[in-house]
């Protein structure tokens, strides 16, 4: 079979209506709008409008709420450094921010980088970052290395 030969199952797709199309369309004229009306008209917005009652939308309670200040982390895993490590693109001894970002580990840094613990740590790890889980602390020190959150102040200097 080659690319031009192929196909779509007979039925499985209909033609679409071309509506406007003179009387012996069926939907010719008003194209299937009916008379007069805000709905026959172009530039019609009623989805959620209810006849009058109060909509749906504004019945129920709102919920939630956005922080517009919310920091954003990006986010690595221990596996993935450990594996970054074997490959050689990162140095076991200095972990930093900038280093993760010069690997090609992580792309930006945004407010910081986080450290979470999936995946296993073998190496004898010195990482710096801005975030950490207390799983993954736990996690490098039980390999022997260390891992160390560094003040936002500090981390906005560097």
């Amino acid at each position: 079979m080659k690319l031009h030969e192929l196909r779509d199952n007979e039925g499985a797709t209909k033609k679409r209506m071309r509506v406007g199309r003179g009387p012996g369309s069926g939907k010719g004229k008003m194209g299937g709008r009916g008379i007069k009306g805000q709905k026959s008209r172009s530039g019609v917005a009623i989805k959620g409008y209810e006849g009058g009652q109060m909509p749906l939308y504004q019945r129920l309670p709102k919920r939630g709420f956005n922080k517009p200040n919310a920091k954003k982390y990006a986010v690595v895993n221990l596996g993935l450094i450990e594996k970054f490590i074997e490959a050689g693109k990162l140095d076991a001894a200095n972990v930093t921010e900038d280093t993760l970002v010069a690997s090609g580990l992580v792309r930006r840094k945004l407010d910081g980088i986080r450290v979470l613990a999936k995946g296993e740590v073998k190496s004898k790890l010195a990482i710096s970052v801005t975030g950490a889980s207390k799983s993954a602390i736990e996690a490098v020190e039980k390999a022997g290395g260390s891992l160390t959150v560094v003040a936002k102040a500090e981390a906005a200097a560097e």
